[in-house]
């Protein structure tokens, strides 16, 4: 099926716990601190159905329609189907929602090519794949274990349960899990949260690997949700990001969750729990998307760059148009490597088609390392100006100020209230405590540098280069002693 705006909006008032500080949160798609950014995801839903564009972003199988990021690829055609689908969703947010609905499901769908990797709950998986394309679920996941928690140590001397997430029982019916999950973007807006581990486990944490997916209004399962930045941007004019976009970030706290053993995929295996998102194209699915999420988010960097830039006149300074330059260069790279993934496609599992994992993991490599260089030219570009604006809008709203605002504040390339606009925009993209935590997340949304770097590691082709080595070292030798005569 797909699912519209309205239908979605209606599938999350479900009971489920959400907390902000003490607030238990009756509907977040009414909530001061949830509201617009609900109705952001539903305009993602309405878009991909709309009868115009529903054969370009949807796919029909078995006799019924589902939504292109569920698209098995088995050719370049394919992928490209499913990047156009992410590139229009990534769009519409100008690449600040980074669990998007087609997110976790382009993992699952991913892990849905090549099931015997999970062993006794293949089954289970292609099911649950099955269910979410069927639906339109909208997952997220929570697959990093609570910081503190990675000393376990810790708690064991205090005598204190261990925070992380892990199976504290089993019975005919499933599991049962407690503990907490860091750190789940987007799940007060979504309907089921995929539980799992990409962290490695110690071979002795086989509670702890337990991959599996659970509804967001599950019994015992509640989310306590950072600060919303929404909640303060009341005035679209003021934060004009944080006041659509804000996809909150929540930890999964469980207390007594009961899975049952259809929604079970991994557990008490340690390398598994890891080895699902390698050992299929999951992790080049999901990270593809990733990829070109950013992708439009730095169209919109480098085009602020440049508006500011022009704001002043500052783009008629040579070294302003090599920065500029810069930028685009940079942009211009990104976009070659998502190309690249499409146009060197790897067969793999035999009958399907993945983006090619060494472009996608060195895009990605790019992203989470360029990032804050992008906001630091863009802050450089700004200078003080962002600080020179009246505090509010409000100024309009009176004739002597207005009058002195429009006059003052213009400058010959720019009129005063376009300005201020801009400089609003560019402040919640790189100052405010929106940009702060989009700093972050780009920072650490694939795990760690070293991580990244890891995977590119593992990736290489390191035969071929040490062949290349190999070759040209052939090509010269020990030379003669002087004065020594040539064998025959």
């Amino acid at each position: 099926m797909l699912k519209t705006g309205k239908e979605h909006l209606e599938s999350i008032r479900d009971g489920r716990v959400v907390y902000v500080g003490s607030e238990r949160v009756s509907d977040v798609t009414t909530h001061p601190a949830f509201r617009n950014a609900a109705r952001t995801i539903a305009a993602m839903y309405d878009m991909k159905a709309a009868p115009e564009v529903r054969d370009a972003f949807s796919f029909e199988e078995g006799g019924e329609r589902h939504s292109a990021w569920y698209l098995r690829a088995k050719s370049r055609a394919d992928l490209e189907k499913r990047t156009a689908l992410h590139r229009a969703i990534a769009h519409m947010s100008h690449g600040l929602w980074g669990r998007s609905p087609d997110h976790v499901s382009s993992f699952v769908t991913g892990m849905s090519t090549n099931a015997p990797v999970f062993g006794k709950y293949a089954d289970n998986l292609l099911a649950y794949y099955e269910h979410m394309r069927r639906n339109d679920t909208y997952a997220t996941y929570a697959v990093v274990p609570p910081q503190a928690a990675r000393n376990p140590e810790f708690y064991v001397k205090q005598n204190l349960p261990i925070p992380t997430l892990r199976v504290v029982r089993e019975d005919d019916d499933g599991v049962v899990i407690s503990g907490m999950k860091m750190l789940a973007t987007g799940a007060v807006f979504a309907n089921e949260i995929w539980i799992g581990n990409l962290i490695p486990l110690a071979p002795d944490q086989l509670p702890e690997a337990i991959t599996c997916a659970v509804p967001v209004n599950a019994k015992g399962l509640s989310l306590w949700s950072r600060k919303p930045f929404e909640r303060d941007a009341t005035i679209e004019f003021e934060n004009p990001l944080a006041y659509r976009f804000d996809e909150t970030d929540s930890m999964v706290m469980c207390e007594n969750v009961k899975v049952p053993w259809e929604k079970v995929f991994v557990h008490m295996d340690a390398v598994l729990a890891r080895d699902i998102y390698i050992k299929t194209p999951a992790h080049c699915y999901g990270n593809h998307q990733s990829n070109v999420r950013f992708h439009e988010k730095m169209q919109l960097l480098v085009g602020l760059a440049s508006r500011i830039a022009q704001a002043s006149g500052a783009d008629q300074i040579p070294a302003v148009r090599e920065t500029l330059g810069r930028l685009a260069a940079l942009e211009a790279s990104l976009g070659g490597m998502i190309a690249g993934q499409i146009q060197d496609a790897e067969n793999w599992p035999e009958g399907y088609a993945t983006y090619n994992r060494r472009y996608m993991y060195a895009a990605l490599n790019f992203c989470t390392e360029g990032h804050s260089a992008i906001i630091d030219v863009v802050r450089e570009l700004c200078g003080g100006g962002v600080f020179q604006m009246p505090a509010d809008i409000t100024v309009m709203h009176d004739p002597a100020l207005r009058k002195s605002f429009e006059t003052y504040w213009q400058t010959p390339q720019m009129g005063a209230v376009e300005r201020m606009k801009l400089f609003k925009l560019a402040w919640d993209l790189i100052g405010s405590e929106f940009a702060g935590r989009h700093l972050q997340y780009e920072k650490f949304y694939a795990g760690a540098s070293f991580i990244i770097r890891n995977h590119n590691h593992r990736e290489a082709p390191w035969n071929h280069y040490h062949a290349l080595v190999e070759e040209a070292m052939a090509a010269y030798d020990i030379p003669a002693a002087p004065g020594a005569t040539k064998a025959a």
